[in-house]
């Protein structure tokens, strides 16, 4: 199997009948219900899962899956993630990247001295942010345009306004 990319994770249960609640990462986060087939990663091992029926609700998706029909079901997945075979995703636009692309980069403030590398991504409701660790050191930077002032995905380097503290 090629590279699994995570693109969500399960929340609680939803209702009696084993629908599930769905933290999506992509965006917008409706797009993870077009990505197939979906893995769920369960005690380490990542086996695929038929999504039978979709809904939008809220800032959640809400799905049905095969085999899943109840909540005792349903919670025996909460918490696990989903992924997709990295094959799955479409591919990028000029000066586009996923998240994933951007995990393992050399992070430079604009005074040239490194700070670290990318190890995580994640979302917050104000912005995204990366995980940058340099040794045991780990500083967390905003993913936004007023701090991130260039990715160059095939230097494998993000450059960024951020000082480095001494």
């Amino acid at each position: 199997m090629s590279a699994v990319v995570v693109v969500g994770r399960f929340g609680a249960p939803h209702g009696v009948k084993g629908w599930l609640s769905v933290l999506s990462y992509t965006e917008p986060l409706e797009n993870i219900v077009s990505y197939r087939p979906w893995l769920v990663e369960h005690q380490g091992q990542w086996r695929e899962v038929e999504v039978v029926r979709t809904r939008p609700h809220g800032r959640r998706i809400l799905v049905e899956l095969k085999g899943v029909a109840d909540r005792n079901a349903a919670q025996r997945l909460v918490g696990c993630q989903i992924g997709v075979p990295d094959a799955a995703l479409p591919p990028v636009g000029e000066g586009e990247y996923y998240w994933k692309d951007l995990v393992g980069m050399a992070v430079v403030n604009e005074q040239g001295e490194t700070i670290g590398h990318v190890v995580e991504l994640f979302a917050t409701p104000a912005n995204d942010v990366i995980v940058v660790r340099d040794g045991a050191a780990e500083v967390l930077i905003p993913f936004v345009h007023d701090v991130v002032t260039d990715v160059d995905v095939q230097g494998r380097q993000i450059r960024v306004d951020w000082p480095i503290d001494g």
